[in-house]
């Protein structure tokens, strides 16, 4: 899978530029705020339809303009797909496939990427809806079901917000929107267990590889792994924290509340895990996405780096670097090349971009 081109319109501070992405590396060369980062969430918008840094599709969309576009052409299984998404303001989203129109879940299967930014290196010290977006938008790029059963999930759970939020609350009602959280949320509980289960012997390798020290583990919050077991385990707590959720008037049982529980020697790494631990664990997750993506699909996916080699030691970098294999298609920003060894810059495509225009270097 390559990504061979990327044309912008009026996306953020990208008034309009075009890039040559048919290499197995290219490197975006900037300082801060000038761009750089606007060009990678740009291809990961481009494969999921959402931006790993804002939900308000209006952020990106360039200050005093009406819309955005993005444009790409990827070349998969030896066939070249055309990948367009536009954007107006007060309009529906469009994204087409070949030109053609599609679905949002027929668009998202097409591309895979795989990001990697300073903010994933937040992961442990973050809050649980840290880790729950990671684990979601990690899941999608794999199962690309499970934002169409999250976006359902959160339909029903605001819903069910906005009737806790009245008086005299219809509790015949909230029996009803329980069991409609109950079938969403086991199914998304279930998935993320899956996920996870696969995730786990390429990370605990990977963590290994890295630093041979620590025994690294990881779980899901919700024990149970049935399907079956999931839902009845979520009718008892609903039932048993009816009261609770009445008198707090919101939601407080259901997949929206768990977490990933991270672990180095049996010890929560959220707490004890220094700054190089919390590195490597988040390192390890990352390139356990890819070999899982390959596992699964028999390709690679585009592997997105976003400023991370600065935030690397010397042993880390190596290893990222190293680990970069020939067949798959990496896109780095950087603020210069003085972090790369020379073996690593040869057949490397290299662009400079200053307040949102490129420059061949």
């Amino acid at each position: 899978m390559k990504l061979k081109n990327l044309k912008l319109n009026n996306y953020r501070n990208c008034k309009d530029i075009e890039l040559d992405l048919n290499h197995n590396k290219t490197i975006i060369i900037g300082k801060n705020a000038q761009g750089k980062t606007n060009i990678l969430e740009s291809i990961y918008y481009l494969s999921s339809l959402k931006s790993p840094r804002t939900t308000n599709v209006r952020e990106l969309v360039m200050f005093g303009e009406d819309g955005f576009k993005i444009e790409g052409t990827l070349n998969k299984s030896d066939t070249d797909i055309d990948l367009d998404i536009e954007y107006n303001l007060n309009k529906p989203k469009i994204q087409k496939l070949n030109g053609l129109k599609t679905t949002p879940k027929n668009y998202k299967s097409v591309m895979t990427t795989v990001l990697f930014s300073t903010q994933d290196l937040l992961l442990l010290r973050g809050t649980p809806q840290d880790r729950r977006n990671w684990l979601d938008s990690a899941i999608a790029q794999i199962y690309p079901a499970h934002d169409e059963r999250l976006s359902k999930y959160n339909k029903i759970r605001t819903q069910k917000n906005n009737l806790l939020k009245e008086p005299d609350v219809n509790v015949d009602l909230l029996d009803v929107f329980n069991e409609q959280i109950i079938i969403t949320g086991a199914n998304i509980i279930f998935t993320r267990q899956k996920f996870l289960t696969e995730l786990k012997k390429h990370a605990i390798k990977k963590y290994a590889d890295i630093s041979g020290a620590e025994e690294f583990d990881f779980e899901y919050s919700f024990s149970h792994k049935d399907i079956d077991e999931i839902s009845n385990q979520l009718r008892l707590e609903l039932e048993e924290r009816k009261p609770e959720e009445l008198a707090r008037h919101q939601s407080v049982v259901g997949p929206h509340r768990d977490d990933v529980y991270l672990y180095l020697d049996k010890k929560d790494a959220t707490k004890f895990a220094s700054q190089g631990q919390q590195r490597t664990v988040v390192l390890s997750l990352k390139l356990a996405e890819i070999e899982l993506i390959k596992e699964k699909y028999g390709y690679a996916p585009i592997l997105l780096l976003d400023d991370v080699l600065a935030e690397l030691d010397d042993l880390r970098q190596t290893y990222l670097l190293q680990s970069i294999s020939d067949d798959t298609q990496t896109i780095i920003t950087s603020v210069d090349t003085l972090l790369f060894k020379d073996e690593f810059l040869r057949n490397v495509k290299i662009y400079k971009i200053k307040n949102g225009e490129i420059v061949e270097d």
